[in-house]
């Protein structure tokens, strides 16, 4: 990640939706709208030439489309950051991205705020999937668990946000967690929100019930099975 302003690339084909999240994003201090590409071939083309910190990628693009345009991505560039943003809301689309190894999801609908934080999120090493999308990669996984997709775990949290998340359960603050993890305080927090969103919570202590809840459940149906 960028030690300065986040160097954002935005792949979109619709010119007026460019312009407007250009203004949104100009709103935000430490992100920088560095590159813009109406097409996947231009955005691989620019991807080689510089760094960038996030890839915003549309589904409706012209020539190679949005599912390739990330595939080619994640081949040149394993380590960048990719966040799907699509008017598409096709669960059968969710698999397809996950192959293809992208990070996250979210709808054009999406609120201002919901989007900036998954643009950190996805930034600071999580992943970013909305309810449907967590749902049909549950789903993929229980249905077909030996098939060769991409390791995103059925759990909606990164191994990072449990790692976090464990250490909120011992009441570690967050210049706690960033001193024992040696990342950032900003870090954390754009963490811990991102797991309050995950799990539905509204504060701390909630998120930590919620997921020892989930942990008991998980439990009781592996004893229930034998």
């Amino acid at each position: 990640m960028s030690p300065s302003r986040l160097k954002i690339l935005l792949v979109e084909d619709d010119e007026l939706f460019r312009l407007g999240l250009q203004v949104r994003l100009q709103q935000e201090a430490e992100i920088e709208l560095l590159a813009e590409a109406e097409d996947g071939e231009t955005a691989i083309d620019l991807a080689k030439q510089q760094p960038f910190d996030l890839v915003l990628l549309d589904m409706g693009l012209p020539g190679l489309g949005g599912l390739e345009t990330c595939r080619q991505l994640k081949q040149n560039h394993p380590k960048l950051p990719i966040l799907v943003l699509t008017s598409r809301n096709d669960r059968s689309l969710i698999s397809r991205l996950v192959a293809a190894g992208a990070q996250g999801y979210c709808l054009k609908g999406v609120a201002a705020t919901t989007l900036i934080l998954a643009m950190r999120s996805v930034i600071a090493g999580a992943s970013w999937w909305d309810a449907t999308a967590t749902a049909e990669i549950q789903n993929l996984f229980q249905n077909h668990p030996t098939d060769n997709v991409a390791p995103v775990t059925l759990n909606p949290l990164t191994p990072r946000e449990r790692e976090i998340l464990n250490l909120i359960a011992t009441s570690k603050t967050d210049r706690e967690i960033a001193e024992i993890l040696y990342i950032a305080p900003g870090t954390v927090r754009v963490h811990v929100h991102t797991i309050l969103h995950k799990l539905g919570a509204t504060d701390r202590k909630q998120a930590v019930d919620c997921w020892q809840q989930g942990l008991n459940a998980k439990v009781s149906e592996k004893v229930d099975r034998h």
